[in-house]
């Protein structure tokens, strides 16, 4: 099991979501973050003063997945993420130790689905 972290453009989130509806990955949690990369945040002129706001808003997105998913999900935030420039953002695929379902107590990767 792995547990695969995205960070994407907010704009992004529609087609993302698409792409990886269309490889069966369903289960998704998505929160809005802030944080910048090589970008460094932007820079607007404000009544004459130079301003730098050093975090950009972002999307992450947390995906579990048993291993025969994790290429049809990193393949689909890539193709629905990607605009070729620089802050499209980055994706993560962590080791996932354990995951049990509340509900019913299973464990492993019957519990992700």
């Amino acid at each position: 099991m792995k547990l695969i972290i995205a960070i994407i453009q907010p704009h992004k989130l529609e087609e993302v979501k698409k792409e990886l509806y269309k490889a069966d990955v369903n289960l998704i949690t998505v929160s809005e973050v802030l944080g910048h990369g090589k970008q460094k945040g932007v820079t607007e002129v404000y009544r004459g003063v130079k301003e730098t706001g050093n975090l950009l808003r972002k999307i992450r997105l947390e995906i579990a997945v048993n291993e025969n998913f994790i290429k049809p999900t990193v393949d689909a935030i890539i193709k629905g993420a990607r605009t070729g420039k620089i802050g499209d953002g980055k994706i993560f695929i962590l080791d996932l130790p354990e995951c049990i379902r509340i509900r019913t107590g299973e464990k492993g990767g019957d519990a992700i689905g």
